[in-house]
């Protein structure tokens, strides 16, 4: 039964979508890495996208809830988003997002194809 009420859970994604100041991109990118690696609880993954060619970025972090965002705001990630605030060229806009449909590759190939 705790498998079907796991299955009925859905995750949540923290999407934030900006632009960098012209050739901050890589900076941005270590300091959002080293963000990223001080998550612990609740904590599914994070993306990190970039616009090829340019400065402009998606971040999206997946969370099993919204709250384990805020209790992973540490000093060390707050001081990290300190020093990541000045590459922006504007505010970033963020959004929370209900994660509805997640399809695993592995579960779709066709039963010809063997798994790699």
């Amino acid at each position: 039964m705790s498998e079907f009420l796991d299955f009925l859970k859905h995750k949540y994604a923290y999407v934030a979508i900006g632009e960098f100041k012209p050739g901050c991109f890589a900076e941005a990118q270590r300091l959002y890495e080293q963000a990223v690696s001080t998550y612990t609880h609740g904590f599914k993954g994070a993306f990190l996208l970039q616009k090829p060619g340019t400065d402009e970025g998606i971040a999206i972090i997946l969370w099993e809830r919204i709250e384990d965002m805020q209790e992973n705001q540490s000093e060390a990630y707050q001081s990290i988003m300190r020093e990541m605030g000045h590459l922006f060229a504007n505010p970033p806009e963020t959004s929370f997002y209900e994660v509805c449909s997640e399809i695993d590759p592995q579960a779709v190939l066709p039963a010809s194809e063997p798994a790699p």
